[in-house]
């Protein structure tokens, strides 16, 4: 690590949380271990992921996109692997730069791995992703579970995802580990599965187990999956239809409302909430991963 200390903040999404490491000229090295260090729940500081804050004009993943989005969202998974875009990461990431005074109430763009994302923070604190839209390969795959089996969907919202409908969440198991999966080429890299079940019109509930990270108590690209995939079994596609669908989602950590638009684009709106903030001690980290 090139710094004696580093600045951290804690935050969460729907009780999805993060490691927040600001860094805007990218100086900082953050290898797999020292990220996964950092996210762990008992040697860490702990989390289900870390948000890297970047310009995007200094990071190699994102300086194409500078133009457009002046953030990066440098998205890890808790293992400390790379993710294409996380969802309620997004709305925490953005909550930090406005907290931090780099933007405002009202409209941003954040760059991700996954493509611009378009950002709306209301006067409320309730904060929009504009997610972008689902991709809806033709494969499925068959999740089984303590004997149970179920047709997943496939619906990829930057990142793959398995949406899967049961009749009771606790049918998912424990989701300490990945959920058995066939055939395993459709996600040759892993892929975040959802369980859902039904709560009432339009009103459904999750649980998921999220590539490199387990059981996590929100997932905001998963609570989308989850409404494109409802929409497509209750024939209400908004492509056919013409009419935008809302979804209520319940997760373990809160509650998400989802919107699909006939244009296939899918807003995200729910709360992020900053917890802590503090400094890490560099020497710290390399006695740590040798």
């Amino acid at each position: 690590m090139s710094t004696a200390q580093i600045t951290f903040l804690k935050g969460h999404g729907t009780e999805n949380d993060f490691v927040i490491v600001p860094d805007p000229d990218n100086a900082l090295d953050l290898p797999v271990s020292a990220v996964a260090l950092l996210c762990d729940r008992r040697a860490g500081i702990g989390g289900d992921g870390l948000l890297h804050v970047v310009r995007s004009s200094a990071h190699p993943d994102a300086e194409g996109m500078a133009a457009e989005a002046e953030w990066f969202m440098d998205y890890r998974n808790a293992d400390g692997s790379v993710a294409e875009m996380c969802g309620n990461g997004v709305r925490v990431f953005a909550h930090y730069l406005q907290r931090a005074g780099f933007v405002t109430e009202g409209d941003l763009a954040v760059a991700t791995r996954g493509g611009v994302k378009r950002v709306h923070l209301a006067e409320d604190g309730d904060i929009t992703v504009a997610m972008g839209r689902a991709v809806l390969p033709g494969a499925g795959v068959t999740v089984t579970v303590d004997g149970r089996s179920w047709d997943a969907r496939n619906v990829n919202m930057g990142n793959p995802h398995a949406v899967a409908f049961v009749e009771d969440l606790d049918h998912a198991g424990d989701l300490f580990s990945v959920p058995p999966f066939s055939p395993q080429s459709v996600y040759p890299d892993g892929v975040n599965i959802e369980f859902v079940a039904d709560r009432g019109p339009r009103h459904v509930a999750m649980r998921v187990h999220e590539r490199g990270s387990g059981e996590t108590r929100s997932c905001g690209t998963g609570a989308c999956a989850v409404a494109v995939a409802t929409a497509r079994r209750d024939g209400v596609d908004p492509a056919l239809t013409g009419a935008p669908v809302t979804y209520t989602v319940d997760l373990p950590g809160g509650t998400l409302v989802i919107t699909e638009h006939p244009d296939g684009g899918v807003d995200m709106t729910g709360p992020a909430v900053i917890v802590a903030e503090g400094v890490i001690d560099s020497a710290w980290i390399e006695t740590m991963i040798g």
